[in-house]
């Protein structure tokens, strides 16, 4: 009987082992530099990483989000989890939404973005504090703080989106890269039930490649389940049509 459980235990733990680690996550190669540069003004996206310590700027091109660039994040505060009060020098995480007026190019920390903390969701949850930012100078109290130079490129490619006509810029604050195998490992967590309701954000936009439409519905998030509808303007559509085959 021993020698049989042993046996069993040969075969399960490895697959158990397997089955517990992360499956690799290839980051889709940015576009070129020489494109990159004529996607400024074009709208973009950012996803933002805890875990890897990474922020992903988006451009569009034609009907789909492609990536710009990937930056290393200097420093961020409090470890993994969403930030609950003031105080607690956690980093948000959740799903946000910048406008113009959030932006700071005179910021003590160089230049600033306020990612728009508290949003629905934090305020129906009771969660305070103010001021978190992505920023410069790579030192961090709750915000993500970049070095500047990719705050740099960061602020002037969100600025001018912005200043072209994007209404607003979406920001996704993960954990972590959302993949089934990524949860699983985090089962346990005392945030897992909260992480379940970021990772359909996660999965649309490697589906769509379209920022996730978010809504707050009794207090938790929720997904749009089809895709984000088509460029409006012939003429935005026509001139990321021609991005879009130069980077092809």
């Amino acid at each position: 009987m021993g020698k049989i459980a042993l046996l069993f235990a040969m075969i399960l733990l490895p697959a158990l082992s397997m089955a517990m680690t992360p499956e690799p996550v290839q980051s889709a190669a940015p576009v070129s530099k020489e494109l990159k540069k004529q996607l400024l003004g074009t709208p973009v996206y950012i996803q933002i990483f805890k875990e890897e310590r990474t922020l992903e700027l988006y451009g569009k091109i034609g009907n789909e989000f492609r990536l710009l660039d990937t930056y290393r994040i200097c420093n961020f505060s409090g470890g993994l989890g969403p930030k609950r009060r003031e105080g607690d020098f956690k980093s948000p995480e959740g799903f946000y939404n910048v406008k113009l007026n959030q932006l700071k190019p005179d910021s003590r920390f160089y230049r600033a973005i306020n990612i728009g903390f508290p949003n629905q969701y934090d305020r129906n949850q009771g969660y305070s504090g103010n001021y978190l930012m992505i920023h410069g100078d790579c030192k961090s109290i709750g915000c993500y703080a970049m070095t500047n130079a990719y705050m740099d490129e960061i602020f002037t490619y969100v600025n001018a989106a912005l200043r072209n006509g994007q209404q607003d810029v979406s920001i996704s604050i993960y954990p972590f890269r959302m993949t089934d195998s990524n949860m699983q490992r985090h089962r346990y967590s005392t945030y897992a039930s909260f992480w379940q309701q970021l990772q359909p954000g996660y999965a649309y936009f490697a589906k769509y490649h379209q920022p996730p439409m978010v809504n707050v519905a009794s207090g938790k998030y929720v997904m749009n389940s089809s895709p984000a509808p088509v460029l409006a303007s012939p003429e935005a559509a026509s001139r990321s049509f021609l991005a879009l085959s130069k980077a092809e």
